[in-house]
C-alpha cells in the first residue's frame, strides 16, 4: 500500500479537520479525546494506546468509494496495521500497548467484514481467535473510548 506523505492534503486534512461520517473531529482531536475518556475512567493501562492508536492514519487517508467523494471524507484500511508497523520497534512501548494499537479495530473489523469480504473475514477471526480472553476483553473496553472518542456523527 502506498502511504500518504506528512505535507499531503489527504495526511493534513486527516490530521487536523475532517476523518468521516463517524468521526466527528481530526485524527489529532479524536486521539485527545480518547485520552481524555481514558484518564477520566482512570484506566490509565490505556493511556499509551491511547496516545498511540490512531499514529498511522493519516498516512492511510484515501477517497475510497463514491461516498468518500462526494462528501469529502476519507477512508482508512488497515490503518491500526500501518500504527503498529510504526511503534513496533519502540523499545519504550509495551507489547501489550503495542497489541492493543494492532487490534484496536478488530472487533469492529470482524463485523464489517462478515458482510463485505469472508476472506478478509476469516483472517480477522483468526487472529481474534488466538488472542487471550483478557486481551479480548480489553479489546472491546477500547473500543469503549474510541467511540467515545469519536463524537457525534455527523450524518
Amino acid at each position: 500500500m502506498k502511504y500518504n506523505r506528512f505535507f499531503s492534503k489527504a495526511h493534513l486534512m486527516s490530521l487536523f479537520f475532517i476523518q468521516n461520517k463517524w468521526h466527528q473531529h481530526g485524527v489529532l482531536m479524536h486521539t485527545l479525546r480518547v485520552t481524555f475518556h481514558v484518564i477520566r475512567a482512570k484506566d490509565f493501562k490505556f493511556l499509551p494506546a491511547a496516545l498511540l492508536h490512531d499514529i498511522g492514519k493519516p498516512s492511510t487517508a484515501h477517497k475510497k468509494d463514491e461516498e468518500d467523494k462526494i462528501y469529502g471524507e476519507y477512508s482508512f484500511t488497515d490503518h491500526e496495521e500501518r500504527s503498529y508497523q510504526l511503534i513496533k520497534n519502540w523499545g519504550f512501548v509495551s507489547e501489550y500497548t503495542k497489541s492493543i494499537v494492532r487490534y484496536h479495530y478488530l472487533i469492529r473489523d470482524i463485523k464489517k467484514s462478515a458482510l463485505e469480504d469472508s476472506a478478509r473475514h476469516a483472517l480477522k477471526k483468526n487472529i481474534y481467535d488466538n488472542l487471550s480472553q483478557e486481551m479480548k476483553n480489553d479489546l472491546a473496553q477500547f473500543l469503549v473510548y474510541d467511540d467515545l472518542g469519536k463524537g457525534k456523527k455527523r450524518r
